[in-house]
């Protein structure tokens, strides 16, 4: 059983960086699923408070940094590992991480988008089984906005009933943070800012 700790959409809350230090100091693995600057600010602070971090480290871009940006800041860290469209295996888990706001968002030019299409292409990498961390939830789970309106991505929930991750690990939404939903046989969780201790495999 591998422990856990796993948040997404700091927006460079550093009080929030340095609550999420103690607790991974009690897992094996801590995983973000972006956002962790806001509008392409702050990420040099988070990433630099979130270094205190010790542990094997998988991070994915939101849409508020690129996969550029979020690698350049991560470099120093060698326990840091950046995905975006590929794979790395930690204690024989294979994770696969997918950035960026999928569909593309109303947020403009700043905002690290990709269509659905895109997303596909992406995705195509992804491995069976193990685990999925995307920055954006996938359509129909843990993706429902504070007006209701549910704004996932068909392309992660095609992943997900194809290639069958035994764990998605998401955020983007953040009316849904803390909820946690099944895709099938496959675990969604929209893990937010606090954290969330997760148990893999979990059945």
């Amino acid at each position: 059983m591998t422990k856990i700790l796993a948040f997404s959409d700091i927006h460079c809350d550093l009080k929030v960086c340095r609550a999420l230090v103690e607790p991974s100091n009690k897992v094996d693995l801590v995983i973000g699923a972006g956002d962790f600057a806001t509008a392409r600010r702050g990420l040099r602070e988070t990433i630099q408070s979130l270094s205190e971090i010790r542990k094997p480290f998988v991070l994915v871009p939101g849409n508020s940094e690129s996969f550029e940006e979020l690698k350049d800041e991560c470099a120093n860290f060698p326990n840091m590992h950046p995905l975006h469209g590929s794979s790395i295996s930690i204690d024989r888990i294979s994770i696969f991480g997918i950035g960026g706001g999928i569909p593309v968002t109303p947020f403009g030019s700043w905002s690290f988008d990709f269509s659905e299409e895109e997303a596909e292409g992406l995705l195509s990498a992804c491995q069976k089984g193990g685990i999925l961390v995307s920055h954006s939830p996938p359509r129909g789970a843990v993706d429902v906005t504070s007006s209701g309106k549910s704004i996932g991505s068909t392309a992660i929930l095609r992943a997900i009933t194809e290639k069958r991750p035994r764990l998605c690990i998401c955020g983007h939404v953040h009316s849904s943070a803390g909820l946690k939903a099944f895709v099938g046989e496959t675990l969604v969780v929209n893990v937010g800012p606090t954290g969330i201790i997760l148990d893999y495999p979990y059945i």
